[in-house]
């Protein structure tokens, strides 16, 4: 049976799509490599039924559990990249509209 926790509850759709889109593509990396549930479970110290879960995108499992399957992979380096600050671009709309409010209240003063 699957972990439940409230803050799962509030996952947006897009969050959980993306995270069964990541457990479908490792299912497929683990399959390519004719490598069974109970090899990677072996090899990443969990069981079938893990291993299972995060290839169904089930938002229960641990980030430590997704992290070893891409290193597995030999794709860890790629979870780094996943926030990086220059990537944020939401962070930087907001950084560039506050310099423009910014800017406007200067001319004001001007």
């Amino acid at each position: 049976m699957s972990k439940s926790s409230a803050h799962n509850n509030f996952l947006p759709p897009q969050a959980l799509q993306a995270m069964q889109a990541l457990g479908a593509d490792l299912a497929l990396a683990r399959k390519r490599r004719k490598q069974s549930l109970r090899e990677w479970a072996a090899r990443m110290g969990v069981s079938v039924r893990t291993v299972q879960r995060m290839e169904q995108g089930d938002p229960g499992v641990g980030m430590g559990i997704y992290a070893l399957a891409l290193w597995l992979m030999g794709r860890s380096s790629a979870l780094s990249q996943l926030a990086l600050p220059e990537l944020d671009m939401a962070a930087l709309d907001q950084d560039i509209a506050l310099a423009l409010q910014r800017g406007q209240k200067r001319k004001a003063f001007a």
